[in-house]
């Protein structure tokens, strides 16, 4: 990516972070981000397509690399997806994020896909993909287990990695209320995750 696109694309991701997307105003994005107004329509056609390509941004900087992830157990990969939850999150943090306001900051980021899933219908239906991508893994990765007799469920292979990212979507919406730090957070899913899987090992 050209050097004064991701630029704008991080300041102005910091913008949306602390005020909302409608929050924001044009004039504050070309103030910030030291660049003329002729240089943000260079790249950019409107603020919406600026949104967008900062939600892009976040998603490519989130998306995970499952064949990088154990193929030996269940445990284990769920263990390399912690690892690599808390890799994600702290670059995240380092680019986007004041150390003094790492809650608000964190409760903002879920607010702006809120207000993406509402205001753009083709967000919602990537984020929906991009889903059940994630859960295309996790049963692929329960199957594996349960045809090496790690596990044995009623539930199927795609409702026990359902649980797992419920339960870990779920903390992260407790960590926003509680004000928890990343740390914390971790600890609680991965605790949580263990006990599941005590209950659905063979």
């Amino acid at each position: 990516m050209n050097e004064s696109k991701e630029h704008m694309i991080i300041i102005s991701s910091k913008l949306f972070l602390q005020k909302s997307y409608k929050g924001v105003t044009m004039k504050e994005i070309v103030e910030n981000t030291g660049l003329s107004k002729g240089a943000f329509y260079h790249y950019f056609e409107s603020k919406e397509q600026l949104f967008l390509e900062v939600l892009d941004y976040f998603f490519q900087g989130m998306v995970r690399n499952y064949e990088n992830y154990s193929k030996d157990s269940l445990q284990q990969f769920y263990n390399d997806y912690i690892y690599e939850t808390i890799r994600l999150t702290n670059n995240y943090l380092k680019k986007f994020n004041d150390p003094k306001t790492e809650a608000s900051t964190t409760l903002n980021y879920f607010s702006l896909i809120f207000d993406a899933l509402k205001l753009f219908p083709a967000f919602r239906d990537k984020v929906t993909d991009g889903f059940n991508k994630e859960i295309e893994q996790w049963a692929k990765a329960v199957e594996r287990a349960r045809s090496q007799g790690e596990v044995k469920s009623k539930m199927s292979d795609k409702e026990i990695g359902e649980t797992f990212l419920y339960l870990s979507d779920g903390v992260m919406m407790h960590m926003i209320m509680r004000d928890m730090d990343i740390d914390d957070t971790v600890q609680l899913f991965k605790n949580l995750w263990d006990k599941f899987y005590a209950e659905i090992r063979a």
